[in-house]
């Protein structure tokens, strides 16, 4: 870099320098043999993690004196510094090369159709990745709307998406090691067999340890399949899905849940062996969100809940973080996106005021990723169409 650059310089470090570059970050505080320091923090809870320091000045003494003073002064605020860089690495999000980050995938509705993608260490706060990563060029009306991203055991990614809303009866699918460098893209055609289905839309992907192969699920209407009661009969969705273990050959479309309503935007989440089906009730009036529980990935299922949000909210999808659950969703009419904490999904705590997105940020999915494949996006994301 040839700069010298002091004060707060987790940005440097975090934005300007390659992260296996950094072996050691050293912090010492500074001494002087006529002198002892005491270090005082302004702020008692570190959330400023400024400190000063208070020379206490003394007659010349030898250095035998002054040694065993030196060396507890020295330990004392070497151990509060650090104590302090902890606290900071906390809240900044400061990590190891070798641990995860976040990143939620995204599309905005103002302007040119592409995947764009946020990131966040703690999941509550998320920072815009500037660029679209990949534009879209499969399906009749090349859009890309939904996108839903997964991680396979070999760690090659994969993302599917939504290409239009009216007439697509497939989805795009496209695969990447880094989230910049793409294979050639794929239209999945998996309605065609219902020649009068009106749309597919939100496929969500979810990796099947156990089966070893790929769910995919997303909302489709096939007009007087189902009763419509409040429904339009071009608007009275119901889940269906495809399984594939290499993106080349598909299982058969078969339908995955019928509640009884119109319902959308799936996510499928395991914890403590069971399974938890987070979904858009799409019905009049409530077009909200809940869940649903089985003892697959492929249900039955069943205890579906009452409403969890206002209505007007969809798109949710949820990460673990620690030990809670964070259960993201768009509430569309506010433009705005919040969230639910839990950690049974039976028990909800409302914490949109503790989350902050991008103005615009409309959904997708969040997932861990090595903290070199967000090295990589935030080098290149100058280099990328915007």
């Amino acid at each position: 870099m040839n700069q010298l650059c002091f004060g707060d310089n987790l940005h440097v470090l975090r934005n300007h320098l390659d992260t296996e570059s950094v072996d050691l970050i050293n912090l010492a505080p500074p001494f002087n043999s006529k002198r002892d320091y005491n270090l005082l923090f302004k702020s008692p809870n570190l959330i400023n993690g400024e400190a000063m320091t208070r020379p206490n000045h003394r007659r010349p003494l030898g250095w035998r004196s002054l040694l065993p003073g030196f060396l507890r002064v020295f330990v004392a605020g070497l151990s509060a510094m650090l104590l302090a860089g902890c606290a900071v690495a906390k809240r900044t999000g400061f990590h190891h090369a070798g641990h995860a980050a976040y990143v939620f995938t995204s599309f905005r509705e103002d302007s040119p159709p592409g995947l764009r993608l946020l990131y966040s260490y703690d999941g509550y706060h998320w920072t815009n990745i500037p660029g679209r990563f990949l534009i879209p060029e499969v399906g009749p009306s090349k859009l890309l709307r939904d996108p839903s991203l997964s991680r396979g055991p070999d760690g090659v990614f994969h993302l599917v998406w939504t290409t239009g809303w009216r007439g697509d009866q497939g989805f795009g699918h496209a695969s990447s090691r880094d989230l910049i460098h793409w294979s050639e893209q794929k239209f999945i055609p998996v309605m065609t067999n219902e020649p009068t289905t009106v749309n597919v839309w939100a496929p969500e992907l979810y990796y099947d340890g156990r089966e070893k192969q790929f769910v995919i699920v997303w909302a489709s209407t096939i007009p007087g399949r189902f009763p419509e009661k409040l429904e339009a009969t071009n608007n009275n969705h119901r889940l269906y899905f495809t399984t594939t273990r290499d993106f080349q050959s598909f299982a058969p479309t078969k339908l995955f849940f019928d509640p009884g309503f119109s319902i959308i935007d799936s996510f499928i989440a395991k914890d403590a062996g069971h399974y938890i089906l987070v979904h858009k009730d799409n019905s009049r009036p409530r077009l909200n969100v809940r869940v649903a529980f089985g003892e697959s990935p492929l249900g039955p299922w069943h205890d579906v809940s009452g409403n969890l949000t206002v209505q007007y909210t969809e798109g949710p999808c949820a990460l673990k973080v620690d030990e809670d659950w964070l259960i993201y969703y768009d509430a569309y009419r506010l433009k705005t996106y919040g969230a639910l904490k839990t950690r049974d999904f039976k028990t909800f705590k409302e914490i949109t005021g503790e989350v902050s997105f991008p103005k615009g940020h409309k959904h997708g999915t969040a997932l861990a990723v090595p903290q070199k494949v967000l090295d990589g996006l935030l080098r290149e994301s100058a280099n990328m169409p915007q």
